[in-house]
């Protein structure tokens, strides 16, 4: 028995959602987000709550419930405020710029690195160039995109060089001693 599957979601003020057959459309102030429903999920609209439902108690259906329902959720949650992720440059001399659709990131390559920004993302930088911040209504999109610009120069475990995300924690090594 889901237990994430089995809470109704329930719908923001300023925030509408459509149900054709196997399509979940939710509309709202940040924008317009849609997710195809799995076979053996229904999905409907009872006073003002979205209520996920299965077909049968099979695993993969039963997963698909709590999927569902939180892939619904983060939707109706997104439309009405946005989804933030901030990533820190720490290192000597590592910035980060935007520049029209693109991020230009200095890492301590011999050149700078550009990154398309993809459509839908808004992203900031800070004024020094050490704090990336990246919003927008699609969870998956922020997270993914966080995750593709970390992995350019993820944190070395020595001095924690790199970029990391701003809530995230580097354990440093201790480095070779010298012998007496």
């Amino acid at each position: 028995m889901s237990r994430i599957g089995n809470l109704p979601v329930p719908v923001p003020d300023k925030v509408t959602v459509t149900i054709e057959k196997a399509l979940v459309t939710v509309k709202g102030p940040k924008g317009t987000l849609s997710q195809d429903v799995r076979p053996g999920i229904t999905v409907a609209l009872e006073g003002g709550k979205v209520i996920v439902t299965r077909a049968d108690e099979k695993p993969q259906t039963r997963a698909l419930h709590g999927l569902t329902r939180a892939l619904i959720n983060n939707m109706c949650v997104g439309v009405s405020k946005e989804f933030e992720r901030q990533l820190d440059l720490v290192g000597v001399g590592y910035r980060a710029k935007t520049e029209a659709k693109k991020l230009v990131l200095s890492v301590g390559f011999s050149n700078p690195v550009d990154v398309a920004i993809p459509e839908g993302i808004k992203v900031e930088t800070s004024p020094k160039g050490d704090n990336i911040v990246l919003r927008s209504a699609n969870r998956q999109a922020v997270g993914e995109f966080a995750a593709q610009i970390r992995r350019i120069r993820p944190p070395e475990p020595y001095k924690g060089k790199g970029i990391r995300y701003h809530e995230e924690q580097v354990k440093t090594k201790v480095g070779k001693k010298v012998g007496a």
